[in-house]
């Protein structure tokens, strides 16, 4: 599987390189922090694959890392994605690596 940091997702992110973010966790979670990408619940990922991309690298996001894994392993085996990065260490590495001022839970 292959994974983005914090730092590099920053930095793809400045150059406006065309990438979509997809964050796996609960709405409740994602109102305490997120990067502003497209709320999709782990649950529903089946129901709503459909928004995601493969034309461009699709960053998928979640606490820690672990949750985005599962959708990625899903998409990746089931339905032949191959564009996805897992963001490693999640929303929290970014909360500690990139902005400290994020909220943490």
């Amino acid at each position: 599987m292959d994974e983005i940091t914090a730092i590099e997702l920053k930095e793809r992110l400045a150059r406006n390189n065309k990438i979509q973010l997809v964050d796996v966790r609960e709405p409740s979670e994602f109102e305490i922090c997120n990067l502003g990408g497209e709320l999709i619940p782990l649950g529903e990922l089946p129901k709503q694959v459909s928004r995601i991309r493969r034309d461009i690298p699709v960053v998928v996001i979640c606490h820690h890392g672990f949750r985005s894994a599962q959708a990625i392993n899903y998409l990746t085996q089931r339905l032949g994605f191959d564009n996805l990065l897992n963001l490693k260490g999640g929303i929290h590495a970014w909360a500690t690596q990139v902005d400290p001022d994020m909220a943490v839970y």
